[in-house]
């Protein structure tokens, strides 16, 4: 048994599929989009074979900060200097470094940005 995808709704599908694509060079579906209801969705896969799908639909309802459920997306970038190389280029780029690079209690060695919807992405070690 695995997780075959996790989906996130998003306010601008073609932004968010061309930050995933530029920064985890994932590979993406054509658009598809129910005329009926407005829903559009592209799904966008890793390297490994994990998929998100990115999602949107009109009259979509602002997220309450701090509700329950999703928290972060981890993704593994290969080793420590990947994830400072990974934080360097965001850096460069304008997207704000929430926290890191660290070594967790648990273990990891990971660094927290966000996506340009603000979805956090927990970067860490293979």
């Amino acid at each position: 048994m695995h997780i075959e995808h996790v989906a996130i709704w998003t306010k601008d599908l073609e932004k968010m599929k061309a930050f995933y694509k530029n920064y985890f060079n994932v590979s993406s579906t054509e658009l598809y989009h129910n005329k009926k209801t407005g829903f559009k969705s592209y799904f966008v896969s890793f390297d490994s074979g994990s998929r998100l799908e990115l999602t949107s639909k009109q009259h979509l309802s602002n997220r309450v900060a701090d509700s329950l459920g999703y928290t972060h997306l981890a993704i593994s970038v290969g080793t420590k200097a990947d994830v400072d190389s990974y934080v360097e280029r965001f850096l460069a780029d304008g997207f704000p470094l929430l926290n890191g690079p660290r070594t967790t209690g648990d273990g990891y060695y990971e660094a927290v940005i966000q996506d340009p919807e603000g979805n956090l992405i927990e970067l860490t070690t293979d």
